[in-house]
Formats: structure tokens, sequence, C-alpha cells
């Protein structure tokens, strides 16, 4: 069975009388271990299967099981419980607590675990040092540069070794170099730590950066079948190329 399993969702939305239907019999599967890309314009209706995935919001129609737990049955209790232990989030406007540090930022998701203080501190500085960031432990996010920030955010959301890591447009707020080294962090934390990533993206030459790489477009859901030699280096062209 595949980590992530979505069969036949469909999202509506009341606008007056209009009926949006952003998502329209979806189905999509997602091994453990894989870096996926969802990609489409703005308002294809990326960021609301990823909600869905991660148990943020529920759709009509359709099932999805993360690991083998159906998300779309739990009570809003048991769902609460179930995001804290399998779903890191990164945002695309970091979402850090001013008045906390960076330590404290990454601890927050710990705090919802019965964990030991010591534990959650072993398990903070192993994240912020997966995103080269020990060094800025006690840092407060005004001494932190966009990107800084940004690594602050992927540290939260990967403290609790989640089941699966989402990423709302990561890169949406940053300029082209600093949204290289994310991309990049991002790829190694998949291929190193096997951190299981599902991205949001509405630029094409970032989502290349994934294994697997799906289009939404009218609430339907295509995978691409196309794949550059060296993604990283075809992304940085792009992007030089742009600007």
């Amino acid at each position: 069975m595949a980590l992530v399993e979505i069969t036949n969702v469909t999202k509506r939305y009341h606008k007056g009388g209009e009926t949006i239907t952003p998502l329209d019999s979806v189905s999509m599967s997602v091994e453990a271990g894989e870096f996926v890309s969802l990609m489409g314009a703005s308002g294809t209706g990326k960021s609301t299967l990823l909600n869905l995935i991660a148990g943020i919001d529920r759709p009509d129609e359709g099932h999805i099981r993360v690991n083998g737990d159906d998300v779309t049955r739990l009570s809003r209790t048991r769902l609460a419980a179930w995001r804290a232990r399998n779903i890191g989030y990164i945002f695309q406007t970091h979402n850090l607590i001013p008045v906390l540090t960076a330590y404290e930022n990454i601890e927050l998701p710990l705090l919802l675990l019965p964990m030991s203080r010591a534990e959650r501190r072993r398990r903070v500085e192993i994240a912020l040092d997966a995103v080269d960031l020990l060094d800025r432990i006690g840092h407060y996010p005004r001494q932190l540069s966009g990107g800084q920030e940004q690594r602050v955010g992927i540290a939260r959301a990967i403290v609790t070794h989640p089941t699966v890591v989402v990423a709302d447009e990561p890169t949406g707020d940053l300029d082209a170099n600093t949204s290289e080294q994310i991309l990049d962090l991002l790829k190694r934390l998949n291929e190193q730590l096997g951190v299981t990533l599902l991205m949001v993206t509405h630029d094409a030459e970032a989502g290349r950066i994934a294994g697997r790489q799906f289009h939404l477009d009218h609430g339907r859901l295509t995978e691409k079948a196309d794949h550059p030699a060296d993604p990283s280096r075809a992304f940085t062209a792009a992007r030089k190329s742009a600007g």
C-alpha cells in the first residue's frame, strides 16, 4: 500500500449562486520517500489538495489515506492529534512567532507530543543541523534573513519526524538565489533523510526538481512524464535567464 492514497476526491465551494469545483474526482498515490510536486496556475486547487492531505480540510467526496489512516473519517479531535504525529507543514510566509527564538519556534510542535525536555532539545538540535542553522539556535526571526527564516520553518516541519511533509509554495516569497538554496535543501532532505515531500508550486521550473510532477487544471490532475537530466541545473538556468 502506498503511503498516501487519494481516491476519487472531489471538493466544491459555493460562492453566491455559483459552484466552484477545484478538485474533480482526483486520484493519486505517493510512496514513502518520494518527492512530489503539484503544479498549476494560481487558483487551480493545488493548496486545496495539500490541505485535504494534511487533514486541514475535508473533501465532499472520496477518500484520503495516509499511512493506512482514512483521514476523511477521523473526528475533529482525533484529526488534531493525527496531524501532530503525521504532518509537517512548510508555509510560504514562514509563520514564525516573532517573540520566540529559532529553537522555541521549532520546539512548538513537539510540545503537543509526550516527550521529555531532553528529547525535545535533541530533536530541535538535529533539525537545526539538518538545515545548517545550528549556529542560529538563539536568534529571533528579526535577526534572520528570509532564507534563514524559511529554513527554521523547514526544521519545524521535520522536527516531529512526520509521516509526510507538505510544502505550500515554499519559495514564493524568496528571491531567485534563495529559492534555489531552499529547493536544494528540500531535495537533500528527501534524498539523504528519506523525507516524503509533497510540494505545491505555480513555478513549473521549481516543480521539476521533484522526482514526480503532477499538474492541476480545471479540477483534473495529470502526471507529467518528462524529466530533465539534471533538475536542479535546469531550475538554476531558468531562474538566471528570467532574472
